[in-house]
């Protein structure tokens, strides 16, 4: 079993698409599909996606407590970099790049208040 695709609300989805464009810059994810309330980025496994979604109850989008989605990047280098791009995008740190027990991760909040971490 492997996890099937990630879906993050979100108030401002404008914002939200520019922000992950931009973030994704730097990997090799990219926007491959949107509607007016989803929009979704992948990379070469078309198996698993990662999305942002104005919510289908039409209630604000609140950032779930103790929820976070995390993205592998394969070295701390990519994990200094995607953590410096998103605090240029106006996303919020949760902890600086560092060494946390056996894995390099870094910690930032995105536009909405989701929780994100980048780890080697």
């Amino acid at each position: 079993m492997k996890i099937n695709y990630f879906v993050l609300g979100t108030n401002n989805m404008a914002a939200a698409i520019q922000f992950y464009d931009a973030l994704f810059e730097l990997t090799d994810y990219k926007q491959t599909f949107a509607t007016d309330r989803m929009t979704y980025w992948q990379d070469e496994d078309s198996d698993s996606a990662f999305a942002v979604a104005i919510p289908f109850n039409e209630e604000p989008a609140t950032n779930g407590n103790g929820t976070m989605v995390g993205f592998s990047l394969g070295s701390s280098e990519e994990v200094s970099k995607l953590y410096k791009k998103a605090l240029e995008l106006g996303g919020r740190c949760e902890g600086e790049p560092n060494q946390r027990g056996p894995r390099f991760s870094a910690y930032v909040r995105d536009l909405d208040n989701n929780k994100i971490v980048f780890s080697d």
